[in-house]
């Protein structure tokens, strides 16, 4: 793989980037108000890295990234991260959320409770928002009790996480069916 470089590419959603190293993928980001705001948060992230054209495995990467947002199922989790710079404790946490498939959710409490414990659901909840690694570690599958979203931090907040979640067709409170039509309104 290059040594260090990102780029930015067009999905459904915007335009998104990302950023990567030797060993593997150091951050994404989904779209931002501008592309200047998308470099700069992915600069942040791969010191010393330049734009560039990406890689063949970050290429293919990118490719998976734009399936899943125009709705082909694919869990992203074999894609190398480099977690370096991120604590073991979200690390373990955004390992869990990788095990989420599309079109499914885990409440925060879930994942404390995988950790050991429901009274660390707010720190899950931190460790989302600090995700450097949207939509690879789907923190947009992780919601809170009850069904309801939770937050989300990026661009557009939790109205851009519905329009994840209805993409996959994940059931949860808050979303709308993609398509209107009489099948739609039966369900």
């Amino acid at each position: 793989m290059t040594e260090r470089g990102y780029t930015l590419f067009d999905t459904a959603l915007g335009r998104c980037g990302i950023a990567w190293t030797k060993r593997g993928i150091v951050a994404t980001c989904l779209p931002e108000t501008d592309e200047r705001r998308t470099r700069a948060r992915l600069a942040r992230r791969c010191p010393g890295g330049a734009e560039c054209a990406p890689p063949p495995e970050v290429q293919r990467a990118i490719d998976r990234v734009i399936a899943l947002l125009r709705g082909e199922a694919d869990d992203l989790a074999d894609i190398a991260l480099d977690l370096d710079g991120i604590s073991d404790f979200n690390a373990r946490i955004y390992a869990i959320a990788r095990t989420i498939p599309p079109g499914a959710t885990i409440t925060y409490g879930e994942i404390a409770k995988r950790l050991g414990s429901v009274e660390l659901s707010r720190d899950v909840g931190q460790a989302m928002g600090q995700n450097p690694f949207p939509p690879i570690v789907p923190c947009h599958r992780v919601v809170a009790a009850g069904g309801k979203t939770g937050g989300f931090s990026a661009r557009g907040g939790v109205a851009t996480k519905l329009r994840m979640l209805a993409i996959e067709g994940a059931p949860v409170e808050g979303t709308l069916p993609l398509f209107e039509g009489p099948a739609a309104r039966r369900s």
